[in-house]
């Protein structure tokens, strides 16, 4: 089995024993790197479907998976040997961007 494989069979069995017995939390480093794009978003749409039994924390470089997360910690290194710690939380930005008018569209006006 390749990588990806052996990491959705792991995954999968996890996912099984969360839908009979879920737990507070889950912390998941990792796990979707060998992952195509197909199968990491069937991953995303699975730990979605489970948020509401539990929380996870997802420790991830995958893109598509820090799109689809409520909310994102990062540590970021702004000077050599100083760590600085970052989070943002993107259900309020999603809802700002729900409840902000729309702007309304510019025109030009030629002047002849």
């Amino acid at each position: 089995m390749s990588g990806g494989e052996k990491a959705l069979t792991a995954v999968s069995l996890i996912f099984a024993m969360f839908q009979i017995r879920p737990s507070p939390f889950c912390i998941l480093d990792e796990v979707d790197a060998p992952l195509d794009e197909a199968n990491v978003a069937r991953y995303n749409d699975a730990i979605r479907t489970m948020t509401d039994r539990s929380q996870f924390i997802l420790i991830t470089h995958i893109k598509r998976t820090m799109q689809s997360v409520d909310v994102l910690y990062g540590v970021t290194m702004p000077e050599p040997g100083i760590s600085a710690l970052t989070s943002v939380d993107l259900t309020q930005l999603d809802a700002k961007k729900r409840a902000a008018p729309p702007k309304p569209a510019q025109q030009e006006i030629g002047v002849a």
